[in-house]
């Protein structure tokens, strides 16, 4: 199980690499070898999103689960119970819920 900044770290990437792999073939629609890869990642992405929802709490509305975000109790005030899971833990962009060394600390 990696911890949250990976996870985000990971998502983050995949979602720069999803994004310019748009941005190609916009100019490139026939690209057999991007499509495939532009599939791929798009598969990657979904499936870190689900991890990060299950472990963590949801970061797109489509990995909300209404069910269980899957979080022990430090990470939801409603563990076990059927609720909003979309307002679970800390939002990402928060440095200091997140304790990002890598952006806190600069480049």
């Amino acid at each position: 199980m990696a911890d949250r900044n990976t996870m985000l770290k990971q998502i983050n990437e995949t979602s720069f690499l999803l994004d310019d792999m748009k941005l190609y073939l916009d100019t490139h629609p026939l690209d057999e070898n991007a499509m495939e890869q532009f599939s791929d990642y798009q598969a990657k992405r979904k499936q870190l999103l689900k991890e990060y929802a299950e472990q963590f709490e949801p970061l797109a509305c489509d990995c909300i689960c209404l069910e269980s975000n899957g979080s022990d109790k430090t990470q939801t005030q409603y563990p076990n119970k059927r609720h909003w899971t979309w307002s679970d833990g800390p939002i990402p962009w928060d440095l200091e819920a997140n304790a990002c060394a890598a952006v806190k600390g600069g480049r």
